[in-house]
């Protein structure tokens, strides 16, 4: 890829990440009274504190020189990372658009007043697509800029399984009818119950 196709990929990595973003924050601040208050424990800060500060790193990565190549020429890396980060985007902001109002944070879960089931969609056919197209999106962006923190992504992967897990058990207990979506869906990809 030429340095000018280089900067457009750039540009449209840090686009989607900023539209990304801006549709969790306008949909957060329209979230109605919980339930269950969120958590603010001092792990929970720190991983808020955390999801801040790596969401600043990744910008900065974005647009910034190439950090940890992975290959000399990685033209077809870059097609193949952008391709996995649309599809990671789109599915993201489908499924936070599909969920409304029964979303939390990933690490203030909690129940909201009324919290129903979502089952159409993308909620269809997995439970959490938020959480795959979101680390989808970011392995996507570490292969487009050609970098070795795409195998960071793995690590992230295993603690973002862990909170579903985790999320699933609270549901089966309390949100009724989850237990015969549960048994239906996947978990992250269809077709594929881990």
């Amino acid at each position: 890829m030429k340095a000018m196709e280089v900067s457009l990929l750039r540009g449209y990595l840090l686009v989607g990440l900023l539209a990304h973003k801006a549709v969790w924050e306008v949909l957060k601040r329209r979230q109605p009274n919980r339930l269950t208050p969120p958590k603010r424990s001092p792990k929970v800060r720190l991983l808020s504190a955390a999801k801040v500060v790596i969401l600043a790193a990744i910008v900065v990565q974005t647009v910034a020189a190439e950090f940890l190549p992975i290959l000399r020429d990685p033209a077809a890396l870059r097609i193949i990372g952008a391709a996995i980060y649309t599809l990671g985007l789109l599915t993201a902001l489908t499924a936070r658009l599909q969920l409304g109002r029964n979303w939390s944070d990933i690490e203030k879960a909690s129940l909201r007043e009324n919290h129903a089931l979502v089952a159409h969609g993308l909620y269809r056919w997995v439970r959490h697509p938020i959480y795959a197209g979101d680390v989808l999106l970011l392995l996507g962006l570490e292969l487009a800029l050609n970098s070795w923190a795409a195998a960071g992504v793995v690590a992230l992967a295993l603690y973002v399984r862990r909170q579903a897990m985790s999320e699933e058990r609270a549901l089966l207990e309390t949100l009724p009818g989850y237990d015969q979506y549960y048994r239906r869906t996947a978990r992250f990809l269809p077709f594929l119950p881990v």
